[in-house]
């Protein structure tokens, strides 16, 4: 496919995912989303992205159109128990983090995880999230207590296990103290 360098920012078609290209390899292109992780994609599943859109596929250019214009506003009423749900949820299988773990040792793995986890549990503080679901699931119960370990590091906040009936024991739930 031509027209892609390196540096062009880019959107994934049928993916919610941009970023810049770092790398073209054949067919392939190594993307940089804003998160800082570099996924893999084929050529023909990126448009080009540069101001506006420059995309000669008509039936993706029109749905891009359509989400641009704006919508009429519909107030909702949030009920109690709606109001007292998390904002927030980070998943933390492997497999939700990384596109393939080939080559990667279980520690590698943990680390990564752990490194997500901080940087989520960060950004929710910075934007005043006050509560944020880390689905760690079941397992060995390993990646459980390393982050009950990180969370016991930060003074303005609890954790508890998240809500049986949605997540089972694979969960847990943090609330972080806002200061006014």
């Amino acid at each position: 496919m031509k027209g892609f360098v390196v540096g062009d920012k880019v959107e994934v078609l049928d993916e919610d995912i941009s970023g810049r290209i770092q790398s073209i390899e054949g067919q392939m292109a190594t993307i940089v989303t804003q998160e800082g992780f570099p996924l893999q994609y084929r050529l023909t599943e990126l448009i080009k992205v540069a101001g506006g859109i420059t995309v000669s596929n008509f039936e993706v250019s029109q749905v891009k159109r359509e989400e641009e214009r704006p919508k009429k506003r519909r107030y909702q009423t949030v009920k109690p128990k709606e109001r007292s749900a998390p904002k927030m949820e980070v998943d933390l299988h492997i497999n939700q983090l990384v596109k393939s773990t080939k080559g990667m040792e279980k520690f590698d793995m943990l680390n990564l995880q752990l490194e997500t986890a901080k940087r989520q549990l960060d950004f929710a503080i910075s934007k005043r999230i006050q509560k944020v679901v880390f689905i760690h699931g079941v397992g060995e119960g390993i990646l459980k207590e390393e982050l009950h370990y990180l969370f016991k590091k930060y003074d303005n906040l609890k954790f508890y296990d998240a809500d049986y009936q949605k997540y089972g024991l694979g969960a847990t739930e943090v609330y972080i103290y806002q200061n006014t």
